[in-house]
């Protein structure tokens, strides 16, 4: 999440809307209790405060955590991966059921929840921290993310094509503990405010899931 510099006169705008506004909202938070039987999906699509509360507002989502993915530094911290030296992406792991939500929703909702065709950037994130990569554990899987890969790019929805990076799952490195539900956690943070749940809300609209009440 790279830093947003607002004028005194626009944050105050903006910090009396987001007021009215955060009541009704409710931020869906993960469960960290283990749960048999459980699959594990594994997504990066930018900002992964954002990615979070996508997948975890699903029903048949257990939790998603926040972590980093992609690269090849073991154990990365957050400033070494915002150096973009590391290779990883900000990335999330999501927790499961498949009796109540399929791999294919899993990834229509990703795909549903970013710009897929913008390179090393969504929104105001730029670098290949932000990149989006769609992780597979098996054929299966790669199959279902290419199938909607084609299907958004037949579809014209973009003038551009999709470049989200299609690759095998190879390790997983959660973040930092604050960075856990941290839209939860920091609802008046401005970033969290002005694009996050903007973002979020602007998901919810669109997408044809079940969501959470």
């Amino acid at each position: 999440m790279k830093p947003i510099f607002f004028t005194i006169i626009s944050l105050f705008v903006l910090c009396s809307c987001a007021q009215t506004q955060q009541p009704n909202l409710k931020i869906p938070a993960g469960d960290p209790k283990p749960v048999a039987n459980e699959a594990v999906a594994t997504f990066a699509q930018g900002c992964f405060w954002h990615t979070e509360i996508v997948f975890q507002s699903l029903v048949g989502v257990r939790d998603a955590v926040s972590g980093y993915a992609g690269g090849t530094t073991v154990n990365p911290s957050y400033e070494e991966v915002s150096s973009g030296k590391t290779g990883h992406a900000e990335t999330v792991q999501v927790y499961y059921d498949p009796s109540k939500i399929s791999y294919p929703t899993l990834v229509a909702a990703y795909f549903a929840s970013m710009d897929p065709t913008t390179l090393n950037k969504q929104g105001n994130d730029v670098g290949t921290e932000y990149r989006s990569v769609a992780f597979y554990r098996n054929e299966s899987e790669k199959k279902i993310i290419e199938a909607e890969i084609s299907r958004i790019n037949a579809s014209k929805k973009y003038k551009n094509k999709v470049v989200t990076e299609v690759v095998p799952f190879k390790n997983f490195y959660k973040a930092e503990d604050y960075h856990q539900e941290y839209i939860l956690n920091n609802p008046g943070n401005s970033y969290v405010q002005n694009v996050s749940i903007p973002d979020f809300l602007h998901f919810k609209k669109e997408f044809k899931g079940n969501f959470k009440p």
